[in-house]
C-alpha cells in the first residue's frame, strides 16, 4: 500500500515538473531575437555598415518588415501560418520583423527600437501590401547608427 502510495507520488511529481519546464521554456523565435539583440548591440561603435547576416546569429532565408497598423490576420497569410505571441504595431516606429527559415518563424522582432535597445528598418524591391521582404541572397548591407544607446540598422 505504502509503495503504491510512493509510485504515486513520484509520477505525480515529475508530471508538475514536466508541465513547469514546459511554461518555462522559451519559443525559438523569442531565443533567437535575445541572440540577435546582444549582436546588433555588440556591434563596434567604429562600424558603420554591416551585413544583416553577420549579426543574425540563425539560420534564415526570408525576413518580413510589416508596415505599422498591418492586421494580424495580414501578417499570417504573408508569413504563411498563425503562431500565438504575434502582435499589431499600434504607432508609427514600431518594429514588426519576421525572419523565416524553409517557411518557419526563426525569430520575431517587436516593438519601439528604443524599448529593444535596437532597431531594423529596411524597404526592397519586393513590396507587398503590408510590408517589404528581403531575401538571403539579396543585398544585405545596411548602415549602423546609434542614437541614445540605440542601435539602429537600415538599408
Amino acid at each position: 500500500m505504502k509503495s503504491k502510495k510512493t509510485v504515486v507520488i513520484i509520477a505525480f511529481s515529475i508530471i508538475c515538473i514536466a508541465i513547469i519546464i514546459n511554461l518555462l521554456k522559451k519559443d525559438l523565435w523569442d531565443v533567437n531575437e535575445e541572440l540577435l539583440k546582444e549582436k546588433v548591440v555588440s556591434i563596434g561603435h567604429s562600424v558603420e555598415t554591416i551585413n544583416l547576416l553577420d549579426v543574425t546569429p540563425f539560420d534564415w532565408d526570408v525576413v518580413y518588415s510589416f508596415k505599422p497598423y498591418t492586421p494580424k490576420e495580414n501578417i499570417y497569410e504573408t508569413v504563411g501560418y498563425k503562431w500565438d505571441t504575434i502582435s499589431e504595431t499600434v504607432n508609427e516606429g514600431m518594429n514588426q520583423i519576421v525572419f523565416l527559415k524553409d517557411g518557419k518563424v526563426v525569430c520575431y522582432l517587436y516593438g519601439y527600437p528604443e524599448n529593444n535597445g535596437y532597431g531594423i528598418s529596411f524597404e526592397s524591391e519586393d513590396y507587398k501590401d503590408t510590408g517589404y521582404m528581403l531575401n538571403v541572397k539579396d543585398d544585405l548591407n545596411f548602415q549602423v547608427e546609434r542614437s541614445n544607446s540605440v542601435v539602429y540598422l537600415g538599408n
